[in-house]
């Protein structure tokens, strides 16, 4: 069966050997968060340097100054933020979810599958970990894996509609038409305004009724990754 090109919705690294204080321990500057916590990116990050210009060893300090570049774009600095913070210890399924999108987003889907697994194991109650790591094996063509996770995702939350998206989307790709038609169909019903699903029918319908395969794309990614911080 040929693929199809369907619209998807959204959204490691070696441990070092000397750990250092655990996520819940450590503390970074409550004003330079403050900022993080109030958007003003290009505070946090000026407020979270100084910190780290006094403390080269708050893990956190770099966690935050790497969340907050990622926002703001400049993905070479959050990532060596974030390799930053791994080296010094902190094991946070945050920290790691975040590093896991950032490499779904540079499209290095072996790396970020690895890094979402582990975040999915830091953080097992997470729905945004299972979420995210199906969108990681959906790309990588690992389908049963995938609508595992994301089942297991909706299992936690079933309130999400772009993991409900991405779950019709890897149905499709499995060539069980019927179950995407329902996901998407039950989905729209709940959500009259969610565009991807309705789009990702019609391209359904189109293939059903002949069309060719590949002239669409349907999707299960998201339109962003949302980073959590």
């Amino acid at each position: 069966m040929a693929a199809i090109a369907l619209v998807f919705q959204a959204p490691i690294s070696a441990r070092a050997s000397a750990k250092s204080n655990s996520y819940d321990e450590q503390v970074c500057d409550p004003l330079a968060d403050y900022f993080l916590g109030m958007e003003d990116y290009g505070e946090a990050i000026r407020r979270h340097r100084a910190v780290i210009s006094d403390d080269p060893a708050n893990a956190l300090a770099h966690y935050h100054l790497g969340f907050a570049y990622g926002v703001v774009g400049q993905h070479r600095q959050e990532l060596a933020e974030y390799q930053k913070a791994i080296g010094l210890g902190l094991d946070d399924w945050q920290l790691f979810l975040n590093l896991g999108l950032l490499y779904l987003e540079n499209g290095q889907t072996r790396d970020a599958t690895q890094v979402l697994r582990l975040a999915a194991l830091l953080g097992p109650e997470r729905p945004e970990t299972h979420f995210n790591l199906a969108l990681a094996y959906e790309r990588r063509g690992a389908l049963a894996q995938a609508e595992q996770e994301a089942l297991l995702s909706l299992q936690m939350d079933p309130s999400q509609p772009d993991a409900r998206n991405t779950l019709g989307a890897i149905y499709a790709e499995e060539g069980n038409y019927v179950r995407a038609s329902q996901e998407w169909n039950e989905l729209v019903g709940e959500n009259p305004d969610y565009t991807p699903a309705q789009t990702n029918l019609k391209i359904l319908h189109h293939v059903e009724n002949g069309g060719p395969q590949g002239a669409s794309k349907i999707g299960a990614e998201p339109s962003s990754y949302i980073r959590v911080p």
